[in-house]
């Protein structure tokens, strides 16, 4: 059964729903999750590798949110409600493949400034059912998730921990709207994102491959951003990628994209026109991915 498809589906008229518990426990001994995130200041980048790591193993920013973070000693337990079948089979997919465990590894380690590899265990239930024993019948596991209706509403502790992340992403307020003369000019091959100056360069295949993990349903909307001066992207051609990779699933059209974008573009495929499609599209979370950001203080 295709994405497509799936997201279509309704139940009983109404848009499918779904919930599951995601449990995250460190093998580091130095590292103890559920210790950071019941530390005032570890909390929020607890937070924001689980967000990262949503993003990136549910096909980007939208069909899912989280519900509650609680202690579940000595895991930490994660609710996420699902509103997308097509996110929630993404997700259970990269779950099932090791994804999410590397994803939770990779941003801890950045995010957190570890010298070692970080070994996360996990464990995913929906109710009582734990989905890590029927992972390779993914139908079933989508009918636990259906079935597991939430029973809370958003915890206002992750309302709190949502906000700041978005001021994060939109950066301090401007205390002045004057440009002045005393601004530091942005130097050449570089540009400026959220108030901070990268070194602008080509793309490479860990930005291609970073894109494609967290723009989901969102890259035909980056496409088209691309397309205003790109003249390969124009016309029916992203709509032309859509239908020939469709049954490659989301990630393979977003690769193909800047993969195209790079072909087309050559030397003149830059980060900063990425980062500024991304922009653009709103998709501030991915484009600080992108740039391998370090949380602000």
């Amino acid at each position: 059964m295709s994405h497509t498809r799936m997201a279509d589906k309704t139940v009983d008229g109404a848009a499918w729903t779904g919930c599951a518990v995601l449990f995250l426990q460190s093998r580091c001994p130095d590292v103890n999750l559920l210790s950071l995130f019941k530390d005032r200041e570890g909390k929020f980048i607890v937070f924001k590798v689980i967000k990262l790591t949503l993003t990136d193993s549910a096909g980007g920013l939208g069909g899912y949110e989280i519900l509650k973070v609680h202690d579940a000693d000595p895991f930490l337990g994660v609710e996420v409600k699902f509103v997308d079948v097509a996110a929630c089979q993404q997700f259970l997919e990269s779950y099932s493949s090791g994804a999410v465990r590397q994803s939770v590894s990779q941003h801890a380690c950045r995010l957190l400034a570890l010298a070692q590899e970080l070994t996360v265990e996990t464990q995913l239930k929906a109710s009582t059912h734990i989905l890590d024993l029927h992972l390779e019948k993914l139908e079933l596991c989508l009918q636990h998730i259906h079935l597991s209706q939430p029973e809370r509403l958003r915890d206002e502790e992750i309302d709190h921990l949502e906000q700041q992340l978005q001021r994060q992403a939109l950066g301090p307020a401007p205390q002045c709207t004057i440009i002045t003369q005393e601004e530091t000019p942005v130097p050449t091959n570089s540009f400026k994102f959220q108030n901070q100056v990268f070194e602008d360069r080509m793309l490479t295949a860990a930005d291609v491959q970073n894109f494609s993990n967290g723009a989901g349903r969102h890259w035909k909307h980056v496409g088209r951003a691309l397309a205003k001066s790109c003249r390969a992207l124009k016309g029916l051609a992203i709509d032309n990628l859509a239908y020939e990779y469709e049954r490659e699933g989301l990630y393979e059209q977003a690769y193909q994209l800047l993969n195209r974008f790079i072909q087309a573009e050559g030397r003149a495929a830059k980060l900063s026109r990425l980062v500024k499609a991304l922009d653009d599209c709103r998709l501030t979370s991915l484009a600080e991915h992108v740039l391998d950001m370090e949380p602000r203080e």
